[in-house]
């Protein structure tokens, strides 16, 4: 069958390609004057894992809402086994064989394994007997990998990584033919994730046809065969990804070369305003010392487990029994108050945007001028033409569209999300030292030049930056100065340009401090 890919070069196969599966053709979505989907047209075969990757805002939501139901096409349609579908609602798609697994998981954590599977399965006749359903929910954990996990173990009880898995496996139970996994890793240790790609390839090995969104390039190398570019609501190309590589994926993304992704600059020395000796906290550090000096990016590279994380959390407050010698600009920090932390300007921005870093609900003004409410204030009375100008003020400043002020803050993309947070914090007060985990979490490639381009800004403003990143590009690309850990002990120190990805991963996977 020919491959559908927008008016993109049609690529001839090694071999004789797989039957499609899946297809759309020419499908144009609109909302209001917003054209988001562009005549899109693509075709995802059985026994393939099919990545689909772009900027947020590019259309890949979109596209997963018209083919799971949520959403209807205004021109163009769906075509499943060659036949055209109008799916109207997610139970029709799911009848159809096309199942979504998103990163908001829909389990009930007290409920057990095997509970979870069937929840909601409308398939299950009234009157059916517990065995056979135990023994198809058994034979399709072992199908995922799953042996050794009893059925009847609460779900609360799994990883997160297990969790998905499962997920996966209530899908499968359902003939799901076409499984949709959007952002299935961004939350999972390196071992969770490898556990989840040899569970796809089975399923691709069994003719199943696999959907893969991310915004980690890494695994659309490792783990697919072929990659489909959105841009602006337009397929750009499909490639197959052993013919291609990063920085020509990043290039098709952006519109723009892969080394425009990082700010240029100049290390310069400054004096030191954040320095730690002795820093402990019970089972995670253990004796760690730092210097992040003004004007300089620090980046802690770790491993889940590593202890950066927890480094960053007790030098910002947050960790009751967290232990050391602090200082910021030559005056001692105690820890174990995010009070006294903010008060010597430590601020800091958590990957867990939706639960530590912004409030959801409320609108992107109010998000972003909720740490500095006192300022906008006068006789206990908020002013709420002062609050209005600091709020556009701020969203210029990060570059979030001021028209956006009135949005939800979960209405927005990850980057955007991610620019609120950073324009709460870099704007209250006398911010000296910011401390950011996993900056660009579930954040795309347009939106992660932008991020990077405010960090290094505050850094030129004679502040200090300390990230922890487990992604090594992002670290050579960022930092100044870079400390590697291991099950939370300092490994290795390294100035920029002294190191490379190979030896940042020899020193975070160090056997010798095993």
């Amino acid at each position: 069958m020919q491959l559908l890919n927008g008016g993109a070069e049609a690529i001839p196969p090694a071999a004789a390609p797989r039957e499609a599966i899946l297809e759309v053709e020419g499908i144009t979505k609109r909302f209001g004057a917003n054209v988001v989907l562009k005549g899109a047209s693509l075709a995802f075969r059985a026994g393939e894992i099919h990545a689909i990757c772009g900027e947020n805002g590019a259309g890949k939501s979109t596209l997963v809402k018209l083919l799971t139901g949520v959403y209807r096409p205004d021109a163009g349609g769906v075509r499943i086994d060659g036949a055209w579908h109008d799916i109207r609602h997610p139970l029709e798609a799911q009848a159809l064989g096309v199942a979504l697994v998103s990163q908001e998981l829909s389990l009930a954590p007290a409920l057990s394994i095997e509970d979870n599977i069937w929840l909601g399965n409308r398939e299950v006749p009234l009157f059916h007997r517990r065995r056979h359903l135990r023994e198809a929910a058994r034979r399709t954990l072992d199908q995922l990998g799953m042996e050794r996990v009893a059925l009847a173990t609460p779900v609360s009880r799994l990883s997160i990584g297990q969790r998905q898995l499962v997920e996966i496996a209530r899908m499968l139970t359902r003939h799901a033919r076409v499984l949709i996994l959007d952002e299935p890793t961004a939350t999972l240790s390196d071992s969770e994730i490898e556990r989840i790609f040899a569970a796809l390839r089975r399923l691709r090995a069994e003719g199943k046809s696999i959907l893969y969104i991310t915004h980690r390039l890494g695994e659309v190398f490792e783990l697919c065969d072929r990659v489909s570019v959105l841009r602006n609501g337009e397929v750009i190309a499909t490639r197959r990804t052993a013919e291609i590589d990063r920085a020509a994926l990043m290039a098709m993304m952006l519109g723009r070369r892969l080394s425009d992704m990082y700010p240029q600059w100049e290390t310069r020395e400054g004096d030191i305003l954040l320095r730690v000796r002795g820093l402990r906290v019970h089972g995670a550090v253990e004796d760690f010392a730092l210097d992040a000096a003004r004007g300089k990016v620090v980046c802690l590279a770790g491993q889940v487990g590593s202890g950066a994380v927890e480094t960053l959390r007790a030098l910002a407050g947050l960790v009751p029994g967290a232990s050391g010698k602090v200082s910021v600009a030559g005056r001692p920090l105690k820890l174990r108050s995010v009070q006294r932390a903010q008060a010597r300007g430590v601020q800091f921005i958590s990957e867990d945007r939706a639960g530590e870093a912004i409030f959801l609900r409320l609108r992107v003004g109010e998000n972003l001028i909720a740490t500095r409410l006192a300022q906008l204030s006068r006789f206990g009375l908020l002013r709420g033409g002062a609050m209005r100008r600091a709020a556009r003020t701020l969203a210029e400043t990060v570059g979030v569209d001021p028209a956006r002020l009135r949005s939800r803050a979960g209405e927005l993309s990850g980057g955007n999300q991610q620019k609120v947070a950073f324009g709460r914090v870099v704007e209250a007060g006398e911010a000296r030292v910011l401390l950011m985990n996993e900056p660009t979490r579930g954040v795309d490639v347009g939106a992660r030049a932008d991020i990077y381009r405010l960090i290094r800004r505050f850094c030129e403003a004679g502040h200090a930056v300390v990230i922890a990143s487990s992604d090594l590009e992002e670290v050579l690309g960022m930092a100044d100065e870079i400390v590697t850990l291991y099950r939370g002990r300092r490994i290795g120190f390294y100035r920029r340009g002294e190191a490379d990805q190979q030896r940042l991963l020899a020193d975070i996977t160090h056997p010798a401090a095993a």
